[in-house]
C-alpha cells in the first residue's frame, strides 16, 4: 500500500502452500506505530469502568430519561454516578439474596433504560454473566437464550413480562426469579407461581437486600462478563462469550484513536441510548460514555419520537444504524423539495461548494462557515444544535448518504466496522479525510489485521489491490461460543478470528468491505455469483430501496426481490400515464420492465458479465423486515428463510423467463 498514511506494516504476506491460501501482509494503525495503547491502570474489569468513573466525578449526570408529567414528555432528570452506584449495590445484594452466585448467568430483556445499566452494573459488581435477551432474533430465541444460557434470574420491562410466560414451561427448569423494571400485575403473579418462580416490581426487589451486605469477588481480566447472542444469518442463535479484557482494551484503544484525532472524549459528553444495548456497538460505546463520567439520556422507545427526544437531550455523539440515517437523509430531501425551487437552488449551490473544498482537503468546519450557517445550520438543529460526531455502524451506510451528511450535518461523520466476536469497533474511519468515504477507515490501534485470499472467489490478499477475507488478531477478540467449541475452532485459527467478510485495502491504508465469503453460489453454467457484490451495485440503482438476488445451480440466471422506492416508481408511473396506487404499480408488468430496465442500465455501466445481470424480478412494496423474520437485527439479510418466504414467487418469476420466446 504504497503511500498510505493510517496503517504500518508489521509482518510480511506469504504465497500460497500445502493447498492453504496465500495470506497479506499484517497491518495495524499508525496510531500503535510504538505499540498497543497501555491498559488503564486499575481497569481490570467492567466493574471497574463503571467504579473508578463514581470515584472520581460522583457528582456528574449519569442516566438520565424524560420525566412524563399528565402523559406530557417533560424535560430529562439525571441520576447521578453516586446516585446510581448506591441502586446498584442494592440490586446486586438482592440478586445475591436469591442464591445466584458468582459465574450465575442473569438475563435482561426490554429496552433501553436507567434499570437495564443498573442491572447490567450489578452483574458486573459480583461476577454474574450478563445475558442479554432479545425477541428481534427471532420466535423462539428468547426461550432458546434463557435455555442454553441456564439463566436463573431475568430482569426484564413491565411490558415485555408476557412475552417472557410464553417461554413457560420450557424455561422454567433454569429460571427461578423474575424482576420487573416496573409493576407486577396480580395475574402475572398467579401465572408465575403457578410455575414455582419468584416476580418482584422494581421497588419490592430492592428491598430484598436490605440490610445484607455480599462481600463483591475479585474479578479478573479473564473473566467472562457478558454472552451476547448474534444471529448469523442461518440457524440457532449463537452466544459469544466477552471477557473484561477485550472491552477494557476496546475502551484503551478508542481513548488513543479520539485523542489521536483530536476529539477526545470529555465527562461534558452527552449520549442518546436508542440503539438496542442488547447489541454489542452499544454497549460498548456506554462503557466508553461511563469510563469518562459522561452522560447518558434515554429515549422514549418510540421510533417517531426519537428526534423530539434528540431536540430535548441535545447528544453531542450521536450513534446510528444505516436504517436511521436513511430515513434521515430521505427525510431532508423531502424538507429540501418541499421548500421550493429557490430554496433548493441555494442549497445544492451551498452543497456543491463546500463539498468542493471538502474535496481539496479543507475540514468541514472550515470549508464554509458561512454555508452552515445560512442553510446547513438547521440540519445540526434538528439534531439537537450539539452534535459533533455521528457514527454509523452495524451494516453498510450507503456513499451518497454518508458523503450528504458529511456536508450537511456540521459534524464528523464516520462509518464503522466490526463484528460481535470482535467486540464491535475494529475499523473506523477518520475525521475530516474525504478520501474515506466509502469505505470503514484503518484499524483501531489495539488489532492487528491481514487479509487471506479466497481463491474461489478470485479474491488475491497478495495483488496489486489486495483482496481478501478480514482476519483480526488481539485481545478484543471474543472467548468463543458458549458451549459451541466446533463453531469457535472453525472462526478463531491460530489466534486469528476469521470475520467472513471480504474486504479491500485503499491504497491511503483504511479497509472497504465488497463482499461476504460464504454468499456465493454457482449457476448451471459453472459461472460462479458472489451475491453480496452484485447487490451492493445493484442497491446504486435510485429506483430502489432495497434488493435480494438469487440464483442456483440448476438455472443459468438471476432473478431479484426488490422493494422498489416509492417516490421514484410513482414518479415514473406519471410520467408514463400509469394509473394506480404503490401495491398495484407493483404488480404492473410495465413498472416491473422499468425496473429491470434500470437494474441493466447500472450492471451495463458496471462492466457486468452476462450472468450477472438480473433477468426477471418481483417488486415487493413491503420493505424486507425483522417481523417476517427476513432481516437480522443488524439489517443484514437471512437468505434462507428470504428463500422460503418467496419460494413461490421464485419459481414464478423462473417458469415464466423460461418459456420459450420469454
Amino acid at each position: 500500500m504504497a503511500g498510505n498514511n493510517f496503517v504500518i506494516e508489521v509482518e510480511k504476506g506469504k504465497d500460497a502452500s500445502d493447498g492453504q491460501p496465500s495470506i497479506g501482509p499484517v497491518y495495524r494503525s499508525s496510531f500503535a506505530a510504538n505499540g498497543f495503547p497501555a491498559p488503564i491502570p486499575g481497569m481490570e474489569s467492567c466493574w471497574d469502568i463503571f467504579r473508578m468513573s463514581v470515584e472520581k466525578y460522583p457528582d456528574n449526570r449519569m442516566l438520565g430519561r424524560r420525566q412524563i408529567v399528565d402523559g406530557k414528555a417533560g424535560k430529562y432528570v439525571w441520576q447521578t454516578y453516586r446516585e446510581v452506584y448506591d441502586i446498584v449495590i442494592k440490586v446486586g445484594n438482592s440478586i445475591r439474596s436469591c442464591d445466584v452466585v458468582e459465574g450465575g448467568k442473569c438475563g435482561i430483556y426490554g429496552a433501553n433504560c436507567p434499570e437495564w445499566i443498573i442491572s447490567m452494573e450489578a452483574c458486573n459488581a459480583h461476577g454474574l454473566y450478563c445475558v442479554p435477551l432479545y425477541d428481534t432474533l427471532g420466535a423462539g430465541a428468547v426461550e432458546f437464550i434463557i435455555c442454553h444460557a441456564e439463566i436463573s434470574i431475568a430482569f426484564v420491562e413491565e411490558k415485555k413480562i408476557n412475552e417472557l410466560f410464553k417461554t413457560f414451561p420450557a424455561s422454567t427448569e433454569h429460571l427461578k426469579t423474575i424482576v420487573s423494571f416496573g409493576k407486577v400485575t396480580p395475574e402475572q403473579k398467579a401465572e408465575a407461581e403457578k410455575h414455582d418462580l419468584k416476580i418482584y416490581p422494581w421497588e419490592e426487589f430492592l428491598q430484598l437486600g436490605e440490610n445484607k451486605n455480599y462481600g463483591l469477588p475479585v474479578k479478573k481480566k479473564t473473566d467472562i462478563c457478558t454472552i451476547m447472542y448474534t444471529s448469523g444469518t442461518t440457524g440457532d442463535p449463537k452466544g459469544v462469550l466477552i471477557s473484561n479484557d477485550s472491552i477494557v482494551t476496546l475502551i484503551a484503544g478508542v481513548k488513543r484513536l479520539l485523542g489521536s484525532v483530536n476529539e477526545q472524549l470529555t465527562m461534558k459528553d452527552v449520549y442518546i441510548s436508542y440503539l438496542p444495548l442488547a447489541h454489542i456497538f452499544d454497549r460498548v460505546i456506554e462503557e466508553l460514555f461511563i469510563s469518562h463520567g459522561a452522560s447518558i439520556g434515554f429515549w422514549r422507545g418510540d421510533v417517531k419520537l426519537l428526534v423530539e427526544d434528540i431536540g430535548e437531550l441535545k447528544p453531542s455523539i450521536f450513534c446510528a444504524v444505516p436504517r436511521v440515517l436513511d430515513r434521515i437523509y430521505s427525510g431532508l430531501l423531502q424538507k429540501i423539495s418541499a421548500g421550493g425551487l429557490l430554496k433548493k437552488k441555494m442549497f445544492d449551490l451551498a452543497y456543491t461548494y463546500k463539498y468542493y473544498n471538502m474535496k481539496k482537503g479543507r475540514k468541514h468546519g472550515e470549508a464554509s462557515p458561512i454555508c452552515d450557517k445560512i442553510v446547513f445550520s438547521k440540519v445540526k438543529q434538528g439534531l439537537g444544535g450539539n452534535v459533533r460526531l455521528i457514527l454509523s455502524g452495524a451494516a453498510p451506510l450507503s456513499t451518497h448518504v454518508e458523503e450528504f451528511l458529511r456536508v450537511v450535518a456540521c459534524c464528523h461523520v464516520l462509518q464503522g466496522y466490526g463484528l460481535t466476536e470482535s467486540c464491535a469497533g475494529s475499523f473506523v474511519s477518520l475525521p475530516n479525510e474525504l478520501s474515506m468515504l466509502g469505505t470503514v477507515g484503518p484499524p483501531v490501534p489495539n488489532i492487528d489485521v491481514r487479509l487471506e485470499s479466497v481463491p474461489e472467489m478470485n479474491y488475491d490478499a497478495l495483488a496489486s489491490t489486495p483482496r481478501g477475507e478480514i482476519c483480526i488478531k488481539g485481545n478484543t477478540l471474543f472467548s468463543g461460543y458458549y458451549k459451541r467449541e466446533d463453531l469457535t475452532r472453525e472462526v478463531l485459527i491460530d489466534g486469528w478470528f476469521h470475520t467472513g467478510d471480504i474486504g479491500e485495502w485503499q491504497p491511503n491504508g483504511s479497509m472497504k468491505i465488497i463482499d461476504r465469503k460464504k454468499n456465493i453460489f454457482k449457476l448451471s453454467q459453472g459461472e460462479y455469483v458472489a451475491v453480496e457484490n452484485l447487490e451492493n451495485i445493484y442497491s446504486l440503482v435510485s429506483a430502489i430501496d432495497s434488493i435480494w438476488i438469487y440464483g442456483n445451480s440448476f438455472e443459468s440466471f438471476l432473478v431479484a426481490v426488490v422493494n422498489p422506492n416509492k417516490e421514484a416508481l410513482e414518479s415514473w408511473a406519471a410520467d408514463n400515464n400509469v394509473s394506480g396506487d404503490f401495491e398495484s404499480l407493483c404488480k404492473n408488468p410495465k413498472a416491473k420492465e422499468f425496473i429491470l430496465g434500470e437494474l441493466a442500465k447500472t450492471g451495463k455501466e458496471k462492466k457486468l458479465k452476462g450472468f450477472e445481470i438480473i433477468k426477471a424480478v418481483h417488486l415487493d412494496p413491503m420493505p424486507f423486515d425483522m417481523e417476517r423474520d427476513l432481516l437480522t437485527p443488524t439489517y443484514k439479510k437471512k437468505r434462507p428463510q428470504l428463500l422460503k418466504y418467496y419460494q413461490s414467487v421464485i419459481d414464478e418469476m423462473y417458469k415464466s423467463a423460461n418459456k420459450p420466446n420469454a
